[in-house]
């Protein structure tokens, strides 16, 4: 079975978000910031993660670094989530090691899009 971690500070995404990835059989853990994903990511390793831009304590661009340059972290799927219309912050993201990106607020046939893995691969 695929895992995903699932970073936002909302609780209301995060809870949107598994239930839809639940749905596509992931087994869901859930983060509510950079430095917890981060400190999960080095206990077990995902094979997704669903990553907030805008985060308290490590942002979403920070853990993506992280993240990037840590034993393993270069396998994780990371979709970049973000309600920032901004083409410079997509491209940081994507430059930093975002597999793909998408825009809040999103809908169960976007995350389903993005998130199945054997289209993607």
């Amino acid at each position: 079975m695929k895992s995903c971690l699932i970073v936002d500070d909302s609780t209301v995404v995060r809870k949107v978000a598994r239930r839809i990835l639940e749905n596509m059989d992931y087994i869901v853990d859930e983060a509510e910031d950079g430095q917890e994903a981060f400190d999960k990511c080095r206990a077990e390793m995902p094979d997704a993660i669903l990553l907030d831009w805008n985060m308290p304590i490590l942002t979403g661009l920070d853990f993506l670094k992280l993240l990037r340059g840590y034993v393993g972290g270069e396998r994780p799927y990371v979709v970049y989530c973000t309600v920032e219309n901004d083409i410079g912050a997509i491209a940081l993201a994507l430059k930093a090691g975002a597999s793909d990106y998408m825009m809040k607020p999103f809908d169960r046939a976007i995350l389903e899009a993005k998130f199945d893995l054997d289209q993607a691969a």
